[in-house]
């Protein structure tokens, strides 16, 4: 039987649905603020970054959209940080990895007030996922502990292993799957893996975050499991209009007819990580209408 796919991209419409509606309820002047900056001209992140920009106005939110040229320096991108974290209508900051070579990542994560960083990059929003009371949790984990709920996939007791290592994506994942309301039983694997199919085999459920294109094949794969797709690696393809395709780390078509469920690319993860950065940014605005941390919001 062939696997079920869980569709993320109608899992978010329904979320984004909800989140909308919510975002109606608030007044005018608590209507929450999104403020993405992008350094440079990043074609994937200035896909990425437009893709943001219209799921925050389909929901009723401000989008500040601020576009630096790459030569911009890092005192004055932190300048701006910190004229943001100052701005009453900004709730959530949010800026677009990778940076230039010249701009220090944990400077500039450090930077971003924590009550606004809806990415859940700064070091005391890890520590407080870690603690299991988070003020936020990061969008692509968070999207797919949400992807495998709503999929009905059983987490309790389950042996999850995930291939992949970043802190964007592995290493929350793994706490997050371990925490008690999930209360999986977790294994992360990374390039110093040795034999890795002998890991992927014992998956209940096997994440695919590697950034490597048909890494994990339907041999490595234990019949009937959970097979989530976080890969998005872009494809030559003379074939296609934008000259090329996007596939993910799963052998798709092949895995379909070993695993349970499995999520596509496009359609799977990808969705829901801009849906959790829209919940992320409307939890902070209610903290600030009420002048309360995110963390004291349900």
């Amino acid at each position: 039987m062939p696997a079920h796919i869980i569709d993320g991209k109608s899992i978010a419409a329904a979320m984004r649905e909800d989140i909308a509606r919510r975002v109606q309820l608030l007044p005018e002047d608590q209507r929450p603020g999104l403020a993405v900056v992008l350094i440079g001209e990043d074609p994937a992140s200035m896909s990425y970054v437009t893709a943001k920009e219209r799921a925050c106005t389909a929901a009723g939110m401000h989008s500040e959209d601020i576009r630096l040229p790459v030569s911009t320096s890092q005192q004055d991108l932190l300048q701006l940080i910190d004229e943001l974290n100052n701005r009453d209508s900004i709730h959530g900051i949010l800026v677009q990895l990778p940076l230039p070579a010249h701009i220090d990542p944990d400077a500039v994560i450090h930077a971003i007030d924590p009550c606004k960083d809806v990415d859940a990059f700064h070091p005391e929003n890890l520590g407080h996922m870690v603690m299991g009371s988070p003020r936020f949790l990061p969008c692509t984990p968070h999207g797919i502990v949400h992807l495998l709920q709503k999929a009905d996939v059983p987490l309790a007791g389950a042996h999850a292993v995930i291939v992949g290592r970043s802190n964007i994506v592995g290493k929350p994942l793994a706490n997050m799957l371990l925490q008690r309301n999930c209360n999986a039983t977790v294994t992360v694997c990374h390039t110093g893996t040795r034999d890795l199919a002998s890991h992927t085999l014992q998956a209940d459920i096997l994440v695919a975050a590697a950034g490597r294109p048909g890494l994990i094949t339907p041999d490595m794969i234990k019949p009937g499991a959970a097979v989530i797709d976080v890969g998005v690696n872009r494809i030559t393809d003379t074939s296609r209009k934008r000259g090329y395709r996007l596939a993910g780390d799963v052998d798709f078509a092949a895995a379909s007819a070993v695993a349970g469920w499995i999520t596509p690319v496009p359609g799977g993860v990808g969705p829901m990580t801009i849906t959790m950065l829209l919940e992320n940014t409307l939890r902070s605005a209610i903290a600030a209408a009420d002048n309360e941390d995110p963390i004291n919001v349900p």
